[in-house]
């Protein structure tokens, strides 16, 4: 049988496997981002041998992280959305290709195209600034929306009917700003999407150093309170509540 799933990460990152491709999306694979640390423990690097492409969604650091990148190679295949080319390149990559929304590009067999996001593209602290996406992965009956970060915009019907919805429900700290989907606004995309199954994340992987004493709740709940907001208002969808680290098939 063709292989057909999805393994999270923890935070942005799923390895997505459909047919012969293996797509990694926004690559945190190390310990530490910035002032941020990975609160779930170190991931193996088995789990990410063998990439065949990279999509990444948007410039900021804890989505697009040049260490984890230069872990997997500078060879590795990167699709980017466009303005981010030329900063990649310039980090040493040598396979990159920049997208913007309604465009594709095939991987192994798998469409990749890019959709809109409504989020900020720059790039702290100087830049530079680029689109900020989402993705959608097609290979026959199946397909995968990866939303990256994004608040819900009116083009997000036209998603509708995707197999698994990848979904963020929160961020890195104990406040969300301006483009993000808190519980609530998550459940209220699925009722736009309407997806046969969906899959938190973007939750409880980074935290600030030392919040998590602070703040540890903020760690566990956002999928807990998206689970019981989707039972709400789109009971029709499953919900696989995943820890990272574990693979769900993609509906057939």
């Amino acid at each position: 049988m063709i292989k057909a799933e999805a393994t999270f990460l923890g935070h942005s990152t799923v390895l997505i496997e459909m047919g012969d491709a293996r797509i990694l999306t926004d690559p945190v694979l190390l310990d530490r981002v910035s002032i941020l640390r990975r609160t779930v423990g170190s991931l193996p690097d088995d789990l990410y041998r063998d990439i065949d492409v990279v999509v990444i969604s948007h410039l900021h650091l804890d989505h697009l992280d040049v260490p984890s990148l230069r872990t997997l190679g500078t060879d590795t295949a990167l699709i980017v959305p466009r303005g981010a080319g030329g900063y990649m390149r310039r980090m040493g990559f040598t396979r990159v290709e920049e997208l913007v929304p309604g465009k594709s590009v095939v991987i192994d067999g798998v469409d990749i195209r890019a959709t809109k996001a409504d989020h900020s593209g720059f790039r702290p602290p100087f830049g530079p600034t680029a689109e900020a996406l989402g993705y959608v992965f097609e290979l026959g009956n199946e397909s995968v929306y990866f939303a990256g970060d994004t608040d819900i915009f009116p083009e997000m019907s036209d998603l509708a009917g995707v197999d698994l919805a990848l979904l963020p429900v929160w961020g890195w700290g104990p406040r969300l700003g301006p483009g993000h989907m808190d519980p609530e606004r998550a459940a209220d995309a699925l009722q736009v999407i309407r997806p046969r199954e969906t899959v938190p994340i973007h939750w409880g992987t980074l935290w600030p150093m030392g919040m998590g004493r602070v703040m540890p709740e903020r760690l566990e709940k956002p999928p807990l309170e998206f689970a019981a907001a989707a039972e709400r208002k789109a009971p029709d969808v499953k919900i696989l509540l995943t820890l990272p680290g574990t693979t769900v098939p993609i509906p057939r």
